[in-house]
């Protein structure tokens, strides 16, 4: 059970992240935020040396300069900016020092694809928490909605993505499954995090397999 003063911090945060991430597109907007945050604490309900106040708090702000990488089309990298973000934010209204290092450590870790490795249960929770909202049912219809707001096209069947760039027409939900979405399940930290992903991984697989031959019989 949390505290006065950490409710009152969850609910400053939840404005500000609200606000930082009003402008952005659907396939990173505040339902994923709450889709994160719901699956963060169910992860840690099973793990007994977890803060839920810091897995919350967290998650809440993990995506605070999404805003800023997709700007820089991906130059910018939204953990990094983020975790400084969120420090400084929860400094300013009277979180102490070691907690705001724990959650800003938690939001530079969370990323796929940058060199910060989680270490903490509780980054590991978030990490986890956010690689599940990618993959499964509610990861491919993200993956579509992003490749749509990116211009690309629905599919390539025949896609090289050694020959394609991030956030270009040929950035579609294919390519991101190629790229990433199919090794995710291989990389949760989390005992909850492996079981959970293991369904949705299959789920995913199969749909992409069958959107392969789907197009190609009609080509």
């Amino acid at each position: 059970m949390m505290n006065r003063q950490e409710l009152q911090i969850i609910e400053a945060a939840t404005n500000f992240a609200k606000e930082r991430m009003a402008p952005l597109h659907s396939s990173h907007g505040w339902d994923h935020v709450e889709r994160v945050a719901s699956l963060a604490e169910k992860i840690a309900a099973s793990e007994q040396a977890a803060d839920l106040f810091i897995v919350k708090t967290a998650a809440i702000l993990h995506d605070i300069a999404r805003i800023d990488e997709v700007d820089s089309t991906g130059k910018n990298c939204h953990a990094e900016r983020g975790s400084r973000m969120a420090h400084e934010f929860l400094l300013s209204i009277g979180l102490e020092q070691h907690r705001a290092d724990k959650i800003r450590d938690c939001i530079l870790s969370h990323r796929y694809r940058n060199d910060h490795h989680p270490e903490s249960i509780e980054a590991k929770i978030l990490y986890d928490a956010d690689k599940l909202d990618s993959i499964g049912a509610v990861g491919i219809g993200r993956a579509f909605l992003f490749s749509g707001e990116v211009g690309a096209r629905l599919h390539n069947p025949d896609i090289d993505v050694n020959l394609t760039e991030a956030y270009g027409k040929e950035d579609t939900a294919y390519r991101e499954y190629l790229v990433k979405l199919r090794f995710i399940h291989d990389r949760m930290l989390t005992p909850e995090g492996r079981r959970l992903a293991e369904e949705r991984h299959r789920f995913m697989v199969a749909f992409f397999e069958r959107l392969q031959d789907e197009v190609k019989n009609l080509l």
